[in-house]
């Protein structure tokens, strides 16, 4: 990882924690988020306001993931860890592979979502989580 890279991800852990603080994104919050993450950022806004994104919740472990809806019109739905993982395949090609992003659409969708409380929550058994997981 380059140290600009390192820079504009410690910056968008700071945004993300004052929104979160704030339970609200400001238009500065989202300027700077828009500046870090690109277009990315402005389409997890739309993902946030079509409610789209849905917090799984084991119990009763407390253990979560992200199921984040994607905008095509056959409306996938992504399995989502915001800091580290999303099942689309933006994730693997622009993210992982060719570097070219911080993070995709659906993982702002879900950092955002959750930092300002609008997102839906499902209480699920710890068993049907762990099926999520190993239908990956």
């Amino acid at each position: 990882m380059s140290a600009a890279t390192s820079v504009s991800l410690a910056v968008a852990d700071a945004v993300w924690a004052d929104i979160k603080c704030a339970g609200q994104a400001s238009d500065e919050h989202l300027s700077i988020l828009e500046t870090l993450f690109g277009k990315n950022m402005l389409r997890a806004c739309k993902i946030v306001d079509e409610r789209g994104v849905r917090r799984v919740t084991g119990a009763p472990s407390g253990r979560s993931l992200f199921l984040v809806m994607g905008e095509s019109k056959r409306k996938e739905e992504y399995l989502c860890f915001p800091e580290h993982l999303c099942t689309c395949y933006s994730f693997f090609y622009d993210v992982v592979g060719r570097g070219e992003q911080l993070s995709c659409k659906h993982q702002l969708a879900a950092r955002l979502a959750e930092a300002v409380g609008e997102h839906q929550e499902i209480e699920v058994k710890d068993e049907e989580l762990a099926d999520m997981l190993a239908n990956l």
